[in-house]
């Protein structure tokens, strides 16, 4: 990438290496904030299993509402995309907090790179890798998003289409799910001198967990320059993805945020960590860490979408304030237009 200017939440590679120097030390801390008592999240779940005939694909979901039923007023929803070999029953704790306060949380299992990857002969894995990452599996996961939101929203099949706020709709993801998520807010790859575009409007903002590498684009702003909705990046410090044939390093989540060119996005870093902390593994990243971060995880993406969706920033600053012990970057608020400025429609954390 050039050096060129970037923009005032950008982290540039000196600071983050001296930061990544310093990570060990900084977090064996004592003091650091210990997860709070989990409240109780009533909330419903609902499974689908639906098939696009247009593309002959499976798109299975599931859907955690809040638990009220059909509420009195519209709610927003969270598309959620997963990571490579996940399913939709993956991510559970982000689900359960989103709709335990006032989000809806559509979990999309994407059939071609989901946890199938992982069964058969691990011989032939590197191959099954190799297919789920290719460019065509990359398009149709953004496709299931579009999808399973025209079927959610579908007022003549969808018990729930009434009850989801259009206007407040927001895409996210894990991994190659933020790479889909990506693709969904208007990520644009060329080949053969033509645009792979995805982007969908009805997506209002888009939330980032430990993007990969573009699909092997070296000019990310290119690719990233059309992403103009808010977008909220998350990683950690040791957050390093290691598969078979493939590596990369965090710098490389870094280099995601910087070359979204909108003003609109914000950077959440926690100190070590590791790449599946994000997931629904129990000790990855170290055993007290690990529900630590999902918890700030879960709490700071609702604060983003408050800010994004609904212009309020003090929840951002506060959620910044309260986990700084482990935070490495602690987001910012960004400017809004002041029409977005209304009360955001969930319960307060």
């Amino acid at each position: 990438m050039s050096d060129e200017r970037m923009t005032k939440p950008s982290l540039d590679r000196r600071r983050f290496g001296a930061l990544l120097a310093g990570t060990l030390a900084a977090s064996a801390v004592p003091g650091a904030v210990a997860p709070a008592r989990a409240k109780a999240e009533d909330v419903r779940n609902a499974d689908f299993d639906w098939v696009d005939v247009v593309r002959d694909r499976s798109v299975p979901a599931r859907l955690y509402w809040p638990a009220s039923g059909l509420p009195a007023r519209p709610v927003p929803l969270i598309v959620f995309s997963h990571g490579l070999g996940q399913s939709r029953t993956g991510y559970s704790y982000l689900g359960r907090h989103w709709a335990a306060n006032g989000y809806a949380s559509l979990h999309v299992q994407h059939v071609g790179s989901d946890r199938t990857v992982w069964t058969g002969n691990p011989f032939e894995i590197l191959d099954r890798l190799n297919d789920a990452a290719n460019e065509r599996e990359a398009i149709a996961r953004a496709a299931d998003l579009s999808f399973a939101l025209d079927r959610i929203l579908d007022t003549g099949q969808s018990a729930f289409a009434g009850s989801i706020d259009r206007g407040r709709i927001a895409a996210a993801g894990h991994s190659y799910g933020a790479n889909t998520t990506l693709l969904i807010a208007g990520a644009r790859v060329v080949r053969d001198g033509r645009p792979l575009d995805r982007r969908d409007a009805r997506f209002k903002a888009g939330v980032v967990i430990s993007a990969p590498p573009f699909y092997g684009e070296r000019d990310l702003r290119s690719v990233l320059a059309s992403v103009t909705i808010p977008t909220f990046h998350v990683t950690a410090t040791e957050d390093e993805i290691q598969l078979p044939g493939r590596y990369s390093p965090v710098q490389d989540r870094l280099d995601v945020f910087e070359a979204v060119e909108s003003p609109r996005k914000a950077l959440a870093v926690f100190r070590g960590g590791s790449h599946s902390i994000f997931t629904d593994r129990p000790l990855t990243g170290g055993a007290t860490l690990n529900p630590q971060v999902k918890q700030a995880t879960a709490e700071g993406t609702l604060t983003f979408l408050d800010l994004a969706l609904g212009g309020e920033e003090a929840s951002l600053v506060a959620w910044s304030e309260s986990w700084r012990s482990i935070l490495a970057v602690a987001p910012s608020p960004f400017a809004i237009p002041p029409a977005l400025h209304r009360q955001p429609a969930r319960r307060v954390i």
